[in-house]
């Protein structure tokens, strides 16, 4: 059987690696030490949980050995597509070469620029960065990758659902032809061959099989319920994972529970809290020194429930984990393998509770086919879903629903009837319409004759109802009044119904032309009679109350 102290490394990474306990390499790492020692590029297949990140820092530190890093210019870089999977190996490395003089440096978001950036001045030998804050140095002017001798991708399939892709191919362009390559991944996606065929020098591949089933030390579990309405399944399921957590008992000394959203990490947790249990979140928006602080709080025991997103599935290693809880099938089923392996390791028992609705199924047969053997069901604890709709965060539910249709296309939500109008609105306003259209018309000429002055004229919502010669009539009576009765006399003929004026010859003869006065006398002609008002000045004097009204008019009359 093959031994570390048969893979010519470094003997201080070997008392390194007989100091934390190990002495059998794990097959990835013993065959891809040896190729990795002679120079050459080296593409793993292999999952998380296999060894492999001993694999490419074992040989890493022992071919660092001789050397040194100038500022700003490391000489490995190690990409890791999250914080605290790259945190990880800076702890791995940490480990392996603590006898030795190699400097590192962690470049991860959450961090100030500032340290980081006087850590990189003084040079390092290792570089452990994910690829976003790797980019930001470079275009801040603060790191050259043209000094990198040894460059490795970590969980390559995990930058590709991440959308890391177009960075890992800008960085690969950044650093020299001649650098050696460790390009590590679980699947070989068809972007993934394309990347290693383009950017990887014969590389050696080491495929170690894949873990298609489960440790044999974890207990799974199916809870499979439908939802009494679609608008409920959030908190009914939330409701189903406290039955769960309560039924365990004592036994659940800690638990994972993974949910496929950020937000949906944010709303259980704070559900559990709600109700009694001591849970924190973790996930990607969090910042750095939070997330630390709760991983620290979970490894401690300060934290008994740990919700996550898949940020916790995947390359961490925190023993004694004893539940699992599955709040969301995921939707990957290698995602699956990797979530319920955080229990049961190093020999120890543990349970892998999963929650599902109908609209899961395909994911769980995508599980099945992968593990080759159904999940065992289960059954929902009695009494978890009484009650469930009163559960805190109703108005989230219904945002949650929202998002999930618009993301999958589903129909509205079901809504309650419509509320009617009242009904006193519409019988408040009728007595008013048939009231105004009762009411008898009073013709403008007797109110004038009974009052000695005319009245104010109506409004318009009064005068709608009534024959257009009407409106006009009222309208003009009341312009042009004054004192003398003046406006009484030039108004008077207006008052007649247009109909009328319809039917009769015109009159514009009878009209006086100096203020549209009727003076009663028809004008016959020229020739017989010589018309008042060629004997009248056209000059506008203004007349007092005290002044005859046919006083004779100053100036010439001719």
């Amino acid at each position: 059987m093959t031994k570390f102290s048969d893979l010519a490394l470094d003997p201080r990474v070997l008392k390194a690696v007989a100091e934390a306990g190990y002495e059998t390499p794990t097959p990835i790492q013993a065959q891809a030490i040896p190729h990795a020692l002679a120079g050459k590029d080296v593409l793993g297949i292999a999952q998380t949980g296999t060894g492999k990140t001993a694999s490419f820092v074992l040989p890493m530190v022992t071919l660092l050995g001789q050397g040194r890093a100038k500022a700003r210019m490391p000489r490995s870089l190690v990409l890791c597509p999250t914080r605290e999977l790259a945190a990880q190996v800076a702890e791995n490395f940490e480990t392996y070469a603590k006898y030795t003089k190699l400097t590192k440096a962690l470049l991860i978001g959450g961090v100030s620029f500032g340290e980081q950036d006087k850590l990189i001045d003084r040079g390092v030998d290792v570089l452990i960065a994910t690829p976003g804050r790797l980019l930001d140095h470079h275009e801040r002017g603060k790191l050259l990758l043209t000094g990198v001798q040894i460059m490795v991708v970590d969980e390559a399939d995990r930058m590709l659902d991440m959308g890391f892709i177009p960075d890992i191919e800008r960085i690969f362009s950044l650093t020299p032809f001649t650098r050696q390559t460790f390009f590590y991944s679980a699947t070989m996606a068809p972007e993934i061959e394309r990347i290693t065929n383009t950017f990887l020098s014969n590389a050696v591949k080491i495929e170690v099989a894949r873990q298609a089933t489960a440790s044999l030390t974890i207990e799974q579990k199916l809870i499979q319920f439908t939802p009494s309405r679609k608008d409920k399944s959030f908190a009914e399921k939330r409701a189903v994972l406290r039955a769960l957590i309560k039924a365990e008992g004592e036994t659940c000394t800690n638990a994972i529970i993974f949910c496929n959203r950020k937000m949906d990490v944010d709303v259980v947790s704070k559900s559990l809290k709600q109700h009694g249990f001591n849970a924190s979140p973790i996930h990607g928006d969090l910042d750095q020194s939070v997330r630390t602080k709760t991983l620290d709080g979970f490894r401690d025991g300060s934290v008994h429930l740990l919700v996550a997103s898949d940020v916790a599935a995947r390359g961490l290693d925190i023993p004694a984990v004893s539940h699992v809880f599955n709040f969301d099938v995921p939707s990957h089923p290698e995602d699956y393998v990797h979530r319920i392996g955080r229990t049961g390791r190093a020999g120890r028992l543990g349970k892998a509770y999963s929650i599902a609705v109908p609209s899961d199924d395909k994911y769980i047969n995508a599980i099945e086919a992968l593990v080759k053997q159904p999940i065992p069901r289960g059954e929902v604890p009695e009494g978890a879903l009484e009650g469930a709709s009163d559960v805190p965060e109703r108005a989230r539910e219904d945002r949650s629903s929202t998002s999930s249709r618009s993301r999958g296309g589903r129909g509205p939500r079901e809504r309650g009837p419509r509320e009617e109008k009242p009904v006193e609105a519409v019988v408040v306003a009728a007595p008013f319409v048939e009231v105004a259209a009762e009411q008898p018309r009073v013709e403008q000429p007797a109110r004038a004759e009974q009052s000695g002055r005319s009245e104010r004229p109506r409004r318009d919502d009064d005068r709608r109802s009534e024959p257009r010669g009407e409106q006009r009539t009222e309208g003009r009576s009341a312009e042009g009044r004054s004192s003398d009765g003046r406006g009484d006399q030039r108004h008077e003929h207006r008052a007649e119904p247009r109909a009328d004026i319809r039917n009769e010859p015109r009159r514009d003869d009878r009209r006086d032309y100096r203020g549209g006065r009727d003076n009663g006398e028809r004008v016959v002609g020229m020739g017989d009679h010589m018309p008042d008002f060629l004997l009248r000045s056209f000059a506008i004097t203004t007349s007092t109350a005290d002044e005859p009204e046919d006083a004779p008019a100053t100036g010439s009359e001719g």
